[in-house]
């Protein structure tokens, strides 16, 4: 490891005791323009929506001063999403990792930092400048320009609202049908909606609302999203949606609530608007620009050489996800490792050329054809990766040494696959058999030549989710169809390579720790949420042994 350079001020794992209210609060910096300047300038109005990508990406400097490395905006939500799932695990060097709790489901209640985070970069660091954006353009009295970053800010808010209902909704689980500590039935319930319009006294007391509460309002928004979108001009390379992602939008809306003829329908007008096309296997495993670059995706982050996040060199996306750095947290420098389920790699097909974005067991034919990142000084990367550890996301230009080029990579919101498999799935919900002659379709034009549907005593739907998950490993999606598929997660069996044995906790349906918890500071200042969290699932997992 002499010709590796180690990771300089990196902390060890966070402690896990009650830490709410401890850091001090942070917030964005937002534009300095004024409602009226807004509305009388089209300029104006781009500055303040110029924010709504870049608050994504939003690091609070003062977490991050003091050691909280997990806190780099919507990233971090995918990365702690897929931690709660059995398909994503961290092993190696784990006293590094700021994410571990949430696989070992610890610290997970409504005292805890980490509680605190989710709450606050959605609706402190990331809604507050949205709704801004709403707020302050009158459709009635706006430019087409000015209706075209509505439209936007739409879809943006919807984006929000739809993660935050299928993170915090309340689904049964093997230890709650719905009673909370409280005795009272949060069954169905998701978050408060916090508006352009709603006022301090209404937000005092904001209820939870229900699951057909929210869709009535992301419906609506994204409706009107699709009314004034047409008028955008740019996505600024991706980082604004555009129509294909409303309609992306809507699929994931309605396969919430299992509307799944709306959403076959909404997926394939996705598709059919959509500006790029699923990812060849020379793009996706080209070392310099697989999975980092905003072109590809429907809808993408951007991170750049100026920003926050890129700047602090190790809190970052690419630093938590590539494993392929010499500056990063995950990678030889700590070997701290981010890698797929072995079982879930094994049911892989050799043919299917997205096996090769982790690397093989010794002795796999497949090795010889994985690519790897180079680096100046420590040559080639896959040199110190263990079998089953990702190089699907690769550091920016193929840059493994230098945080200020490499971190500076696109982060996908949305790709264009997903659609195709909400359409499979929705369409195998509607019609049997109808989704899986789609999801063959797709696997041998675009993955696998030669897949061929082959039930393994689990019916045509989890073969479709099971190829979903393949493609969207590390993007944060695969939790949202375990929970609503009430799926179990099974990380302890017999030659697991969950190595981390706290995290080795197998559950009976949708896991527990799905259903996330509020912070309690919420129900401090808002009156409608005391008694209304959702049981708290810390420690009601037994670790799994041989």
């Amino acid at each position: 490891m002499k010709d590796i350079k180690f990771i300089k001020g990196i902390a060890v794992l966070m402690c896990t005791t009650a830490l709410t209210g401890c850091i001090k609060e942070t917030f964005p910096l937002g534009s300095t323009t004024t409602e009226e300047q807004v509305q009388q300038s089209p300029a104006a109005t781009k500055a303040l929506a110029d924010g709504m990508p870049a608050s994504m990406l939003y690091v609070p400097m003062s977490w991050v001063e003091d050691e909280s490395h997990f806190c780099f905006g919507y990233p971090t939500e995918m990365i702690f999403r897929d931690m709660l799932t059995g398909d994503y695990y961290q092993f190696g060097e784990v006293g590094y990792s700021h994410f571990i709790s949430w696989s070992r489901n610890t610290a997970m209640g409504d005292g805890y930092l980490k509680t605190q985070y989710h709450w606050n970069f959605h609706y402190l660091w990331w809604l507050l400048g949205i709704n801004q954006v709403i707020g302050a353009v009158d459709p009635d009295n706006a430019t087409d320009e000015q209706k075209g970053y509505l439209g936007a800010a739409l879809a943006f808010r919807s984006l929000a609202y739809l993660d935050l209902a299928r993170m915090y909704e309340f689904l049964p689980t093997e230890f709650s049908d719905g009673e909370n500590s409280d005795g009272n039935n949060v069954l169905n319930l998701t978050v408060p909606i916090v508006t352009e319009k709603t006022t301090p006294e209404e937000a005092s007391n904001n209820p939870r609302v229900t699951r057909e509460k929210m869709l009535e309002f992301i419906e609506g928004d994204l409706n009107n999203a699709e009314k004034y979108i047409q008028f955008q001009t740019s996505t600024n390379g991706n980082t604004m949606p555009d129509l294909a992602c409303v309609y992306g939008l809507k699929a994931r809306l309605y396969m919430w609530v299992e509307d799944y003829a709306k959403a076959k329908e909404y997926a394939r007008k996705a598709i059919d608007a959509a500006s790029v096309a699923p990812y060849t296997k020379e793009a996706a495993l080209n070392p310099k620009t697989g999975y980092n670059t905003a072109s590809d995706f429907m809808w993408a982050m951007q991170q750049n050489s100026e920003t926050d996040a890129v700047q602090t060199g190790i809190v970052n996306w690419t630093s938590w996800s590539s494993n392929q750095c010499t500056f990063s947290y995950t990678g030889p420098a700590t070997k701290l490792f981010n890698g797929i389920d072995k079982k879930m790699y094994e049911r892989i097909s050799d043919t299917d050329w997205r096996k090769l974005q982790w690397i093989a067991p010794a002795g796999s034919p497949l090795n010889d054809q994985i690519q790897s990142v180079v680096s100046e000084a420590a040559g080639p990367i896959n040199k110190y990766l263990q079998p089953y550890v990702s190089v699907k996301f690769r550091p920016a230009q193929g840059n493994a040494d230098d945080s200020n080029v490499g971190a500076a990579t696109a982060i996908p919101v949305m790709r264009v696959e997903e659609m195709y498999f909400i359409e499979a799935e929705a369409a195998e919900h509607v019609s049997a058999g109808a989704g899986a002659a789609l999801l063959t379709s797709f696997m041998q034009k675009y993955r696998d030549p030669n897949y061929s549907f082959v039930d393994q005593g689990f019916g045509a739907v989890e073969e479709i989710v099971f190829q979903k998950r393949v493609e969207l490993w590390g993007e944060g999606q695969t939790f949202f169809d375990i929970k609503r598929l009430n799926m179990s997660v099974t990380r302890g069996y017999k030659g697991t390579n969950c190595v981390d044995a706290r995290s080795c906790l197998n559950t009976n349906g949708r896991p527990a720790w799905m259903n996330i918890v509020m912070v309690r500071t919420e129900s401090n200042n808002n009156h409608a949420l005391e008694g209304m969290n959702n049981p708290d699932p810390t420690g009601l997992y037994t670790q799994w042994t041989e």
